[in-house]
């Protein structure tokens, strides 16, 4: 089985500087699901891991979290792409959970329901947080520009192995055009 992991705000969608609150907030970045029908027809498992601490801050709610991925489903859907599963984090950093990126708590249950191991999986993310939990389950950290990314390459600090694009469509580009995307 070869499998993706994709943050979603910043890589999928239009990053803000507060979190995505409504259906109407979410906007794909040009390209972004395009590239994701791409990684289907590749036979790749698409799957977003996404830290949503607004849940905790009383931003919104689970319903809501909800209707904003109901509709990147049909989003993606309408281009003729499959998000296999939404992993998300609904606490806040100060709660200290293992299931918030740096952490690697949501990329260990990824593995586990896939029943599969992480080594060189593909994680795709624009901040420092996202390539950090990559690394530490030895996933392959890709940085994306798009969202945070730019900000994220400017602090510096990536995890050994981080490969930089301008966005999710140039990713796919890459890893469709090497020759172990055929094998793995």
């Amino acid at each position: 089985m070869k499998l993706i992991i994709l943050d979603r705000d910043g890589v999928i969608n239009r990053d803000q500087a507060t979190p995505i609150k409504s259906p109407d907030e979410w906007v794909p970045i040009p390209g972004s699901l395009e590239a994701i029908a791409r990684l289907n027809q590749a036979d790749y498992r698409v799957v977003v891991a996404a830290n949503q601490s607004g849940i905790a801050r009383g931003m919104f709610d689970i319903m809501t979290l909800n209707a904003i991925h109901q509709k990147m489903h049909q989003a993606a859907q309408a281009v003729g792409a499959e998000i296999d599963a939404v992993f998300f984090c609904p606490h806040s950093a100060d709660e200290h959970c293992d299931c918030r990126k740096p952490q690697p708590g949501m990329l260990k249950a990824i593995a586990q329901r896939f029943d599969t191991s992480l080594k060189g999986v593909p994680q795709v993310g624009d901040s420092l947080r996202d390539l950090q939990a990559a690394f530490v389950v030895g996933c392959k950290p890709y940085l994306v520009k798009t969202g945070k990314g730019e900000q994220t390459i400017a602090k510096g600090g990536l995890p050994p192995g981080t490969e930089i694009f301008a966005d999710l469509a140039s990713v796919v580009d890459q890893l469709l055009s090497s020759p172990s995307a055929q094998t793995r």
